[in-house]
């Protein structure tokens, strides 16, 4: 490992409670599920046809915040709760 690398290489634990504000209420990401995965993750939500892909937008603490059946209406339901969409890999 270079000097360089070295200097870069500076990893930040987070404690569970930073964690769990970031984003500050602003941040979201949208996740593609299964059908069984949604009903687990949205047990309200009953009669989920199987064997389709759905789309959930959470905030950035990993609650649930809507469930879709298009990444357009995900992104549609950020807009309005003014929130920013952010890149998850």
């Amino acid at each position: 490992m270079t000097e360089f690398e070295k200097m870069t290489d500076k990893r930040i634990a987070m404690t569970e409670g930073e964690f769990a504000t970031l984003g500050g209420g602003v941040v979201a990401y949208i996740k593609t599920l299964t059908s069984d995965e949604a009903s687990r993750m949205f047990p309200a939500v009953k009669g989920l046809p199987e064997g389709i892909s759905l789309f959930s937008l959470h905030a950035a603490d990993g609650t649930p915040l809507a469930l879709t059946d298009t990444k357009q209406a995900a992104i549609g339901h950020a807009i309005d709760d003014d929130l920013q969409v952010a890149s998850v890999h």
